[in-house]
This record gives structure tokens, C-alpha cells and sequence, in this order.
């Protein structure tokens, strides 16, 4: 089905406000995924936070024109379709490279992120960046490390005294 011109402008405008927004960018090449394969990418998508989108190869460059992912212009090639990650930078990368590992037709075919084109090779990286949460977490578990190692440190001389203590008692009970 053919979108009227309203709509295609409708559409350029959509992506490229959420482009806008945007921490990182996945393009996608989709060739060979079945209807449901696709409604099963974009339920993940969905549920990670991600923006999934299928666009036109024209329409996908003017959407992203004026955007820090510009630099995606000339690789948007064949059937693609845009992820964008808008509050985990690693978001998009995980859903392409999760899904990807089961459906072969999915293959990523660049990706974005801070206005600079990357390797596709550099997907599982940006992947394995760990979410907020998790960054959240190993903060403070490096925050806290010193504090922990400090209490312990204080608490060993009682302990050995009362260690000594009661290995003193001991001896002198047998």
C-alpha cells in the first residue's frame, strides 16, 4: 500500500522527532522475517523501550537528516528498519542482537550512537552495556567497598582478642 504525501511527511516528521530524543540507533536489515517474526521483534522492541520502526529507504534519510545520527545516511540501503534507543543507550543493540541470535534475517547493518557511526561489529559491545539500574548498582557497590572493608578492619582486634580469650580459656580447662 502507497502513503499519500501527507503521510510520508507525517511519518518523517514522527521519526525524526524520536531520532531527536534519542541515545543510540540501530539500522536493520529484515529480508526473510515472517509477519508474526516481525510482530514478535516489535513486541520486544516495545517492551525494552525501544522505537521500531520499517521506513523507506528515502524517507528514513530525510528523517534522520538534522539529527546526530546523520552519519547513518548511506547506509541505509535494501529493506531497513530503525531502532532507537531513548533512555538505555544499549537497549537496541540488545533487542537486534537477541533476536538476531534466533532469526538469521535479521542482521544489523550500522548503528549510532553521540552522533558517530560504529562498526557493526561493535553491536554486542553497546549491547553488553549494562542498564541504568546496573550502572546504578555497581556505583554503589563501589562506593560502599571502602566503608565495608573499614568496618572489618575496626572489628578485627576485638574479634582476635576475644579469639585469644577464648583459646586461653580452653587451654587452661585442659
Amino acid at each position: 500500500m502507497a502513503l499519500k504525501l501527507e503521510d510520508k511527511k507525517t511519518l518523517v516528521k514522527e521519526v525524526n522527532v524520536i531520532a531527536g530524543e534519542s541515545l543510540s540507533a540501530i539500522a536493520a536489515e529484515y529480508r526473510g522475517l515472517s509477519v508474526t517474526e516481525m510482530t514478535e521483534l516489535r513486541r520486544e522492541a516495545r517492551e525494552a523501550g525501544v522505537y521500531l520502526r520499517v521506513v523507506k529507504n528515502t524517507l528514513a534519510r530525510r528523517a534522520v537528516e538534522g539529527t546526530e545520527f546523520e552519519c547513518m545516511q548511506e547506509t541505509l540501503k535494501g529493506p531497513i528498519l530503525l531502532a532507537f534507543s531513548k533512555e538505555d543507550p544499549g537497549a537496541a543493540a540488545r533487542v537486534i542482537r537477541e533476536f538476531g541470535k534466533e532469526h538469521e534475517a535479521l542482521q544489523a547493518v550500522s548503528l549510532s550512537v553521540g552522533g558517530q557511526i560504529m562498526p557493526v561489529a561493535d553491536l554486542k559491545t553497546l549491547a553488553d552495556l549494562p542498564t541504568l539500574d546496573q550502572a546504578r548498582a555497581m556505583l554503589l557497590g563501589v562506593m560502599v567497598a571502602p566503608m565495608a572493608q573499614l568496618v572489618r578492619t575496626l572489628a578485627e582486634p576485638p574479634a582476635m582478642f576475644a579469639r585469644t580469650l577464648s583459646a586461653r580459656s580452653r587451654q587452661d580447662t585442659a
